[in-house]
């Protein structure tokens, strides 16, 4: 006797179960789609049924893991939210970009962790019907894709101080709120298609979370899953690129031409005393702006490539972990930005370490002028 799926002997002996050694043991040619309720079938693509019956144990770890993003998430971007509009000196037109992404990442979380992290442990499915599997599947696209442009718009903002510099243009409070509202209004615009016929929303995996429907056969599905893969992935991809390789030039550039003038002058460095340590400041932008990319790239292209791949590629390769796993991966996204960019803010640092000592976070010592440089970046 053990764990049995529908709540009854009779089921354990008809489908599957666990032993006492917590072994699954289940009949031949069982599937994922048995005793799937009537309401989710059509949330549920038959793709799923070719595979037997998950582990529960898959489930509930990652039940827990998706509880424990939800619990970093809220913490880490709830502070940075509370930090940057209480500390009047943070309350900055352009760090208002960092606060939507930090809203963006908590609002992922709370909308896509918290259920799924509960659901799990109330039912081996989704447990909360076919319309809040298309809703879920909408918030994670509006919050997920709100947090890409928000990133992108920050490239632009630190592309438009270090490599232009006076020459940029400069963000005024008015054109913040424009441009927070167009990341809004774009975001919900290219996430609702879906329910006006467009594209569709549907369980995915082990059968726990929503996402894209990217297993339907039909050019309505296909073109939608096209269009988003461009909008979502391919086009931000690209202008991160070029924000901070600008960057990066930038950076070496302006080290290159400082050495090249102190070779002139026969000294070691134009830089003399603490002076000495902005080098290492610039040269911490160009790392900060490859990690940026890097960890982007990461955390995205897996989930890119499994949505391509079931819907124009080999789809026996999607299995349900396969497919699973990439999209928890990109969940975690919204625990490292805070990291990213907020704790690599050295006034952000300066400030928590002011309004919750206890964290042990930072210094309250005026920034030295490696600070300062870095939080150009």
């Amino acid at each position: 006797m053990g764990y049995n799926r529908f709540g009854s002997n009779e089921a354990m002996e008809e489908n599957f179960y666990l032993d006492r050694y917590y072994a699954l043991h289940y009949k031949e040619g069982a599937s994922m789609l048995d005793g799937l309720p009537e309401e989710l079938k059509e949330v549920v693509d038959p793709h799923w049924g070719q595979f037997p019956p998950q582990h529960p144990f898959v489930a509930h770890l990652g039940g827990i893991c998706y509880l424990f993003l939800t619990a970093l998430s809220v913490f880490g971007n709830g502070l940075v939210m509370y930090i940057f509009l209480k500390c009047k000196k943070l309350r900055s037109p352009t760090n208002m970009f960092i606060v939507n992404l930090a809203f963006s990442d908590f609002g992922m979380m709370l909308t896509q962790g918290f259920p799924v992290g509960v659901g799990i442990f109330m039912s081996p499915v989704w447990p909360y019907g076919a319309f809040a599997c298309k809703l879920y599947a909408c918030l994670g696209n509006i919050f997920g894709v709100s947090a890409i442009v928000t990133m992108v718009v920050i490239g632009y903002d630190r592309y438009n101080v270090i490599v232009k510099g006076f020459s940029g243009t400069k963000i005024t409070a008015g054109k913040a709120a424009i441009i927070l509202l167009f990341i809004w209004v774009y975001v919900v615009a290219i996430s609702i298609p879906p329910f006006f016929g467009w594209g569709g929303y549907a369980s995915e995996g082990v059968l726990v979370t929503c996402t894209y429907d990217y297993l339907k056969d039909d050019w309505n599905h296909k073109s939608f899953m096209l269009w988003a893969f461009i909008v979502n992935y391919c086009f931000p991809l690209c202008v991160i690129i070029y924000f901070y390789s600008g960057i990066v030039k930038a950076v070496v550039s302006h080290e290159r031409a400082l050495k090249a003038q102190a070779k002139k002058m026969n000294v070691d460095s134009l830089r003399s005393g603490t002076e000495q340590n902005a080098e290492s400041a610039e040269m911490k932008i160009a790392k900060v702006a490859i990690t940026n990319v890097m960890l982007w790239f990461t955390i995205w292209t897996p989930y890119a490539t499994i949505t391509m791949i079931g819907q124009f590629g080999n789809r026996s390769l999607v299995t349900p972990l396969v497919s699973q796993l990439p999209a928890f991966l990109a969940k975690t996204a919204s625990v490292i930005n805070p990291f990213v960019f907020a704790v690599s803010h050295p006034k952000y640092r300066e400030a928590l370490a002011s309004e919750l000592p206890c964290l042990g976070i930072g210094n309250e010592s005026k920034p030295s002028e490696e600070q300062t440089v870095t939080a150009k970046a």
